[in-house]
């Protein structure tokens, strides 16, 4: 919930000129739902997507108010949407069966979903990391099934490395990234080969490349950084080597 229409334009065409001509990379931005339209309009033209933070678990529009149907992103030009944020999480107690709800909502109107998953500070030091996240994916397995993931994406956000100033060290991130791949593995490993796994916890310039070089972690699920053109643009280009 950061910007204004002004303060989003100047992100946006900073961002355009920063990346334009990278290869072998995707970029997305997800700004606020207000601003959806009007950045798909700045968008026109460019090889940047364009996603949404959150959406509806419900399948077609009705009386919801105040919630944003699929159909409704994609009209206005969504491809991806984030599923389980852990702000959603957190802050208004969506559930793993909420989550996988959105998750399968997202596809029904052919959008992406941007999976995340994570932990707290207390659960990492519990030593349960890894069974908090393989429930959060589980939860989505058993609604959707495996082939669900050959059209999502998933973002490891540890929660205790979000906005804090904190960042997982490059080999404590790869090792649950190493863990959510070999789990999709277990069912499928064509797609779970093919599954990008994102990071999503405080990258930034500085850390990216460092983060992007380890074998699991296939990009960033950006923050704090997005907000600021200069930022993000570093990190899409240390995305490109």
């Amino acid at each position: 919930m950061n910007g204004s229409l002004t303060e989003s334009r100047k992100l946006v065409e900073t961002i355009k000129e920063g990346v334009a001509g990278g290869a072998g990379r995707r970029v997305l931005v997800c700004p606020p739902f207000v601003y959806l339209s009007s950045v798909a309009g700045w968008l026109a033209g460019s090889d940047i997507a364009l996603g949404a933070q959150n959406l509806s678990e419900q399948r077609k529009p009705g009386a919801f108010t105040g919630e944003i149907a699929g159909s409704m992103l994609k009209d206005v030009g969504c491809d991806y949407v984030i599923v389980g944020h852990s702000e959603r999480r957190t802050l208004y107690a969506e559930d793993d069966a909420t989550v996988a709800a959105k998750f399968m909502a997202a596809q029904a109107q052919g959008l992406t979903p941007i999976l995340c998953v994570g932990e707290t500070l207390e659960q990492r030091q519990r030593g349960e990391t890894h069974s908090i996240v393989a429930a959060q994916l589980q939860a989505v397995l058993d609604a959707a099934g495996v082939g669900a993931f050959s059209r999502a994406v998933v973002a490891y956000e540890p929660i205790w490395a979000i906005g804090t100033g904190l960042t997982a060290s490059p080999e404590q991130a790869q090792e649950v990234h190493a863990m959510i791949r070999a789990k999709i593995a277990v069912l499928d490993d064509t797609i779970a080969a093919g599954l990008a796994v994102l990071y999503g916890g405080s990258v930034n310039g500085a850390n990216a490349a460092e983060l992007l070089a380890m074998s699991d972690i296939d990009g960033g699920l950006v923050g704090g950084a997005s907000l600021k053109a200069p930022d993000f643009v570093a990190i899409c280009r240390a995305a490109s080597h």
